[in-house]
């Protein structure tokens, strides 16, 4: 079927456009600009503009996330540790009911290290249906443990092999999240694992939540960051060693505010989010992780700016957890996206700056030419909201309408 939208301002990930029309046919935008298809159906967007579908470039799924995330308008999700490889990932690529999601699989971290210390003793995920067809048991997935540079470089071939679209490292003593002492990568294994990657072809990106992490992390040659360091301020020399590097940061605002202590209930008493959300990933996005309370929103903020201002690639990310968990409260899938943004608005980019960070500009770092911009031949993943976004942030939360692949999402909780 042939869909005309028509009358609306048109942000192609980039740049607002003077072309009003998007024409799409089946899973693929075919014009953008020119004369409406006899026999098109029409979509009046009068008063409102048309989105590239958004990116989360950080988060961990299920399919429970990945549909709440589509009825915010993420199209594709950037899972930074989980199980959505494989087969599991095209499952869901073929599954219009759910954003697609690119997957990391598990990061590469000594037996013991991070993420380990923030689970509660014992805790097992119960419920949770991750991308089993149908909840069903899954393989085993890969666990990378490495204490030395031969383990590293041994892991390398076999994530990708398992299906990994890029590979991460987890660089964190734990003192951020409380936990100082943990076991972490040396120099010297992250050194080697990095490499062997990039002789793979591989993308390599850094968990890092301090000014030392991010240091080693460089000097391994890293691709991009997870995370932003928020243990101090910036100074002039971190910000110059980034730019330099060609790194780009994810700097997850949402998720250092929560581990401060900042809860989402600004966020869940917006009525464009409630109406979105249902009960338990509401009570989650009232809470916080609460794990680093010394830490200042303003400093991050201010070294988000510099980063900017230093010319450095940001893109927008959360932490999302694949299920609603009060212990990793806070930040959820979709909404927090959008709070994201308004975040990196505070912290100096324009409304259209913002916007290509959770378009074009993770598209292009992660090599997905096919999405984050309207142009002909791209995929259909496109987000209709109210209003003017690249002016008035915002906005983004004033769905009408989302396609996946030029499939229409119903937007509500009960939906899902």
């Amino acid at each position: 079927m042939i869909t005309a939208i028509i009358n609306g301002r048109v942000f192609d990930g980039e740049r607002v456009l003077e072309d009003t029309t998007v024409v799409l046919d089946g899973s693929r935008i075919t014009a953008v600009g020119g004369e409406v298809p006899a026999g098109a159906e029409i979509v009046d967007a009068a008063g409102g503009t048309l989105l590239p579908g958004l990116f989360d470039a950080h988060v961990h799924t299920s399919d429970e996330a990945l549909a709440l995330a589509l009825r915010f308008g993420i199209t594709t999700e950037l899972e930074m540790q989980g199980m959505n490889t494989g087969p599991a990932r095209k499952r869901v690529s073929e599954n219009d009911s759910l954003a697609d999601v690119r997957s990391a699989g598990f990061g590469i971290t000594p037996p013991g290290g991070h993420p380990s210390e923030l689970m509660p003793k014992g805790f097992k995920p119960g419920g949770h249906r991750g991308p089993g067809e149908g909840g069903a048991p899954r393989e085993r997935p890969l666990m990378p443990f490495s204490t030395t540079p031969e383990e590293a470089v041994g892991f390398i071939p076999r994530l990708v092999e398992a299906g990994s679209d890029y590979i991460k490292f987890m660089v964190d003593d734990g003192s951020v999240e409380g936990h100082p002492g943990l076991p972490m990568l040396d120099q010297a294994t992250l050194t080697a694992g990095v490499a062997e990657a990039h002789r793979h072809g591989m993308l390599t990106i850094a968990h890092t939540l301090t000014v030392d992490a991010t240091r080693m992390a460089l000097e391994a040659g890293i691709d991009g960051f997870a995370h932003l360091f928020m243990d101090r301020p910036h100074t002039d020399e971190i910000i110059e060693l980034i730019a330099a590097s060609g790194a780009f940061v994810v700097p997850c605002v949402v998720l250092n505010a929560s581990m401060m202590g900042i809860t989402g209930a600004p966020l869940a008493a917006d009525p464009r989010v409630a109406s979105r959300l249902d009960e338990p990933w509401t009570n989650v996005l009232n809470t916080s992780y609460d794990r680093y309370p010394q830490g200042s929103l303003e400093d991050v903020l201010a070294s988000v700016g510099a980063l900017h201002a230093a010319g450095v690639d940001l893109l927008a990310g959360t932490d999302a957890a694949p299920m609603p968990l009060m212990f990793m409260g806070g930040v959820v899938h979709g909404a927090s996206v959008h709070q994201e943004l308004q975040y990196l608005v505070r912290a100096g980019l324009t409304p259209a700056q913002a916007l290509r960070a959770a378009t074009a500009t993770p598209a292009r770092r992660f090599g997905l030419p096919d999405r984050g911009r309207i142009a002909e031949g791209l995929r259909a993943d496109l987000l209709l909201v109210d209003g003017d976004p690249t002016t008035t942030i915002t906005d983004t939360l004033n769905l009408r309408e989302v396609w996946r692949r030029g499939t229409r999402t119903t937007l509500t909780a009960s939906a899902a």
